[in-house]
């Protein structure tokens, strides 16, 4: 049994309008958002065995808000420029090549990519991950390479009660 963290990243800054999107970093939402996201995994007991993000500011940054509530150093993220605005079987190979050992593997991306995925594996319509929002998937297999289909866990995202997270979590 596999579990898969899918997470978009926080809330970013246009405040620069002349940045290039792959350099945005956060806004103060965001920056507030993503350790919050953090709690609430830690609070769970999930903390990924890797974390695999794409290498833009935006999720660097929060990749590294998240990371402290979950005690992960630095030198766990692993950043992947093929994740930046990564399609849904980009993210698949990815995934699929990631090494066995690793039981619970956390990817930090973008939108639209991580809403359809999430979508896909879990034969479900979210409709929209939000900034920061996180979907918790469930597969049972043991070998990564055989990554399908997956039972939906939890989905959770900041603006979302913590009681209504409960809710979602027992009833899986």
């Amino acid at each position: 049994m596999k579990q898969l963290i899918l997470m978009r990243h926080a809330k970013s800054s246009w405040d620069d309008l002349g940045a290039r999107d792959f350099d945005r970093d956060l806004n103060e939402r965001g920056c507030r958002d993503a350790p919050e996201m953090g709690h609430r995994l830690a609070a769970r007991g999930l903390n990924p065995d890797a974390l695999v993000i794409s290498s833009s500011q935006r999720t660097r940054t929060t990749a590294a808000l998240i990371a402290e509530p979950l005690g992960l150093s630095a030198e766990s993220i692993e950043l992947r420029d093929e994740l930046y605005l990564a399609s849904p079987s980009t993210m698949m190979q990815l995934i699929r090549h990631t090494p066995d050992h690793v039981q619970t593997l956390a990817i930090l991306a973008h939108n639209p990519g991580i809403t359809e995925l999430a979508n896909q594996l879990a034969k479900t319509d979210i409709g929209n991950v939000p900034t920061c929002g996180v979907v918790i998937l469930e597969m049972a297999i043991e070998s990564w390479s055989e990554a399908g289909g997956g039972r939906l866990l939890d989905f959770d995202y900041p603006k979302r009660l913590l009681s209504d997270a409960d809710t979602l979590q027992q009833e899986s």
